[in-house]
């Protein structure tokens, strides 16, 4: 029946509250006499009766001017209740009105006593088909309860309980003095009776809605809930909802850089801000993860020109509509320049880097994804190495101040393509810095960037969503992580220190064994791993073998003796370095070589430049080894034997 009440259209359902108020307040004023004159059967004489009717149709009018009956019931906000005060307000002056004007005799207690009954009535109906409403559409919808009951959770709550998805059940605060408390009409219980509330409320998913400024051990508190099984998701970060990236329901899956276990790095803000404002910076790569959120920061110090520089279309559009809105809701300020381009054509870098007058370059344009670039030489050592020289001397040239390398713990040792090139740009940049003193260069290593393009972790996300199994290459396989905003950072901190090609590395803390990864997401989201032990578990994580150029383990630093900085999580590190005119030679044998397309030729040269560079494997380019490929290498050994 109470459905039937739902589904009638909006007309019925203001004629049935129309009827319902005439009968709400004809039956407060009777009671109104009829306490006042404590008569329980009082029946009213005519002029009673009179004043009775106009007061209920005149309030009635009112109630429709104020909009009282344009409010759906099941969203009703305090403002509908100021609604019924200031009506039922209105109401009794009426009555005192009418009664003085008609010559009947009203006792002065009966308009108080009549406007409390009335808005009893009036806004007591209304919340009993709120309650009943909301307690109607909470069938079929999956029980969550939130964790962290600051304002962050109760914003969440109260945008769930209109929703079509979720039912908030419960607080689960991390103050234990909220326990058995109610907050914003939800019970709230202490991190303690976790397991007993998850069970006693049928919870089926978690939500972490803790407030920014929340002084919370988040790795601990993910410990904890990952013991209960269930899947648990967070909300966007103020700054996205700030940004109008997000809205505050867009539940996602929980970030993993909560368990990374220690503490974010912190940039000195008074450094970076210093060596930003008011500066015309370029961002290379600007469209990819790192480069991406850097430019995110960047336009936060408020430089006077941010130079986006992209080979991507799509990329760049993105992150130039991203940033325009930041510009824009934050009032910044500033002129942003978002360009087409490779940072392998050094006239289009410089060019670039002259007419807009940059100070700053953040080179942050490499090919990454270590398969990838194993499986394409030459185009990995063209990007990473001769991309990087091209536009350092592009910087030189228009005589930009700094210049930043975003490098790799990958370069450390390399047994890949991708390593070695990359260290192959650091000992260019740090040639460079040798044979000039006008452009100061310097370079940032770091591990694996958690939601990165490159990242594990989005393909474990969506290996788990289709049912698995899980991928990991091998069971003892282990990486440094850190966050894509703590990978800025660092950069950022480094390109205010950085001074003569030094090479900066941050300490990253404990290394992650990526099995254990694999096996934590699967838990998180609320299911569990199928073993031998386990054969009805929900997911299996398979290892497939180490791929070409990988290798177990990462390091960051080639020597043994770093140097301290200003920073406390930031160090230098002391390794060897080639002057420029031995750089300069390999770099035209390189080129040489991949004119030819002698894969073998550059994979040599990488051996014989200082990258420490030890491959595990054969030369895996695609088109190399392909059986057409075997006449490219007769081609290329008569071309070289030429060039060189």
């Amino acid at each position: 029946m109470f459905d039937s009440f739902l589904k009638l259209s909006r007309l019925n359902k203001r004629i049935i509250s129309v009827c319902v108020d005439s009968v709400a307040l004809f039956f407060a004023l009777w009671a109104a006499f009829a306490l006042r004159l404590e008569q329980s059967f009082w029946v009213p004489n005519k002029g009673e009766l009179l004043i009775s009717a106009l007061t209920v149709v005149f309030t009635l009018g009112v109630f429709v001017r104020l909009g009282l009956y344009r409010a759906v019931v099941r969203y009703m906000s305090d403002q509908a209740f100021v609604t019924i005060i200031t009506g039922v307000a209105v109401s009794a002056v009426l009555l005192i009105v009418l009664g003085y004007s008609l010559h009947v005799p009203v006792p002065r207690s009966v308009p108080l006593i009549y406007a409390a009954l009335a808005f009893i009535f009036v806004g007591g109906s209304r919340m009993s088909v709120r309650m009943l409403v909301n307690r109607s559409s909470a069938r079929g919808k999956e029980y969550v309860a939130i964790v962290g009951a600051g304002e962050t959770g109760t914003q969440l709550a109260q945008a769930l309980q209109q929703g079509t998805e979720y039912h908030p059940a419960v607080f689960i605060s991390l103050i234990p003095a909220n326990h058995r408390a109610v907050i914003a009409g939800l019970p709230a219980f202490s991190l303690d009776h976790l397991q007993e509330v998850v069970e006693r409320h049928q919870v089926k998913r978690l939500l972490l809605a803790l407030d920014a400024d929340a002084n919370v051990d988040r790795r601990r508190l993910l410990q904890q809930l990952e013991k209960l099984g269930l899947p648990v998701q967070t909300v966007p970060s103020m700054a996205e909802l700030m940004a109008g990236q997000a809205r505050i329901n867009d539940i996602r899956d929980l970030e993993l850089e909560d368990l990374l276990g220690r503490d974010p790095v912190r940039p000195n803000s008074a450094v970076v801000a210093q060596s930003l404002y008011q500066k015309s910076v370029m961002v290379t790569g600007a469209g990819g993860s790192i480069g991406s959120e850097l430019c995110r920061q960047i336009i936060r110090q408020k430089p006077s020109n941010l130079v986006l520089f992209e080979r991507s279309e799509f990329a760049l559009y993105s992150i130039e509509k991203e940033l325009a809105t930041i510009n824009q809701v934050e009032e910044l300020g500033v002129t942003i320049h978002p360009l087409l381009g490779s940072v392998s054509h050094r006239r289009r870098c410089e060019t670039v880097m002259r007419a807009f007058g940059v100070q700053t370059v953040y080179h942050a344009a490499a090919y990454k994804h270590v398969p990838l670039v194993e499986h394409n030489v030459i185009e990995g050592v063209q990007n990473n190495v001769f991309g990087t020289w091209h536009t350092a001397e592009a910087a030189i040239a228009a005589g930009v101040e700094r210049f930043v390398l975003v490098s790799t713990d990958k370069a450390v040792r390399p047994t890949n393509v991708m390593g070695a090139s990359k260290r192959l740009a650091e000992l260019v940049l740090q040639g460079l810095a040798q044979r000039q003193q006008d452009t100061a260069f310097s370079m940032v290593r770091f591990g694996n960037v958690l939601g990165s393009s490159g990242s594990v972790v989005p393909l474990f996300r969506d290996q788990i969503r289709d049912g698995g199994p899980v991928t990991v290459t091998h069971p003892d396989i282990i990486r440094y992580f850190m966050t894509i905003p703590e990978a800025s950072q660092l950069v950022l901190q480094a390109g205010s220190m950085g001074r003569d090609g030094e090479v900066f590395v941050l300490d990253m803390g404990e290394p992650v064994k990526i099995a254990d990864l694999a096996r934590k997401m699967i838990n998180l989201m609320g299911l569990t791993e199928k073993t031998a032990d386990r054969p009805d578990g929900d997911i299996e994580v398979v290892f497939t073998g180490l791929r070409p150029g990988e290798k177990l383990f990462e390091e960051l630093l080639i020597g043994d003796d770093p140097q301290g900085t200003a920073h406390p999580r930031i160090m230098m590190a002391r390794e060897v370095s080639m002057a420029w005119p031995e750089v300069e030679l390999m770099l035209q044998n390189l080129s040489a070589a991949s004119r030819a397309f002698d894969c073998s030729r550059i994979i040599q040269l990488l051996k014989e430049a200082p990258t420490g560079y030890t491959p595990n494997g054969d030369t895996a380019d695609l088109v190399w080894c392909t059986e057409s490929g075997s006449q490219l290498q007769a081609t290329a050994s008569n071309v070289t034997r030429l060039t060189v």
